[in-house]
């Protein structure tokens, strides 16, 4: 017996619950139906279905085996489905969201490599700050920077992502260097509009067992955006804490300074913060979602090229 046939007939039988309708359905005479869920009944030994004039009803044993047969059979299904696509060119409309200031630095200057790379594969990438439902907007992966929320997305991440105090040579002369984290109560500290407890939080650098201590700061200026944080820092405006992908090349040409780097810095305490590739849950994934992640994850791997060391 073609068990695996006879599972398929059985569970569209389970459904349609008409032997002519399954039949009509597979293209099969109404004789090779019958004979299949026969088999499968002789082999279990049991009746799977109740025949009456108004069609079949499934039999306790049925219901039983039709619960665990549609589970095994999704499962062959998927397996196949990613046997075949493990091989499979990339190819296709890519939907990429991404934060407008990391996308316009750190993914639009890969993406002509990565389209090269992968000839087949057609993107739409949407620059934005705020956080989009991915399966409603139909978004295949984005890339999300900071701590996650906890969610049903699939996160995969790609780089470490730190912040670091910063101020230009010239406002340091006119406002004097930190030596402290409590010397930043005297200075112009420029705040992140949407983190409203005007306060940064730090720790002594590699002390993971350490909790953070908030320290209130105040400033001459806030905004929604990092690089509107790190123009007001370049026009001496005050200091600034801004992650390492923005401020690496300043700080390489002497434009920034760093301040207070025997500790780690954040705008809030909580979960792991780095960045990541997140998409929908799927048992399978497309390749042209793989080999986006995968492209990228080696353009930021380890040492990152926007280090300034």
């Amino acid at each position: 017996m073609d068990y695996f046939t006879a599972l398929r007939v059985f569970l569209r039988a389970s459904q349609v619950r008409s032997f002519s309708g399954v039949a009509a359905e597979l293209g099969m005479e109404v004789s090779t139906v019958s004979r299949h869920i026969s088999r499968l009944e002789a082999d279990l030994a049991v009746a799977l279905f109740n025949r009456t004039t108004r069609g079949l009803h499934l039999t306790e044993a049925g219901g039983l085996l039709q619960a665990r047969a549609s589970r095994i059979m999704a499962d062959l299904d998927h397996a196949r489905e990613e046997v075949t696509l493990h091989n499979a060119s990339p190819q296709g409309l890519l939907r990429i969201n991404v934060p407008g200031c990391f996308g316009r630095r750190h993914v639009m200057p890969h993406m002509a490599a990565f389209l090269a790379d992968f000839p087949d594969i057609r993107a739409d990438v949407m620059l934005t700050d705020t956080t989009v439902d991915l399966i409603e907007s139909g978004t295949d992966v984005a890339i999300r920077i900071g701590a996650l929320p906890d969610s049903t997305l699939v996160a995969r991440r790609l780089a470490t992502q730190s912040r670091m105090v910063v101020g230009t040579p010239a406002y340091i002369a006119r406002a004097g260097r930190p030596e402290t984290p409590d010397d930043l109560r005297a200075h112009s500290c420029l705040l992140f509009t949407l983190h409203c407890s005007n306060a940064w939080y730090y720790r002594p650098d590699g002390a993971t067992d350490t909790p953070f201590e908030k320290l209130p700061v105040t400033g001459l200026l806030k905004a929604n955006e990092s690089e509107a944080l790190l123009d007001a820092t370049l026009q001496d405006i005050g200091l600034a804490l801004l992650p390492d992908w923005l401020t690496g090349p300043y700080l390489r040409q002497g434009r920034l300074v760093r301040v207070l780097a025997d500790f780690e810095w954040v705008l809030a305490p909580g979960a792991e913060r780095a960045i990541w590739a997140v998409y929908p849950p799927k048992k399978v994934v497309a390749p042209k979602v793989r080999s986006f992640i995968h492209f990228m994850s080696r353009r930021f791997r380890d040492p990152l090229y926007w280090d300034p060391s």
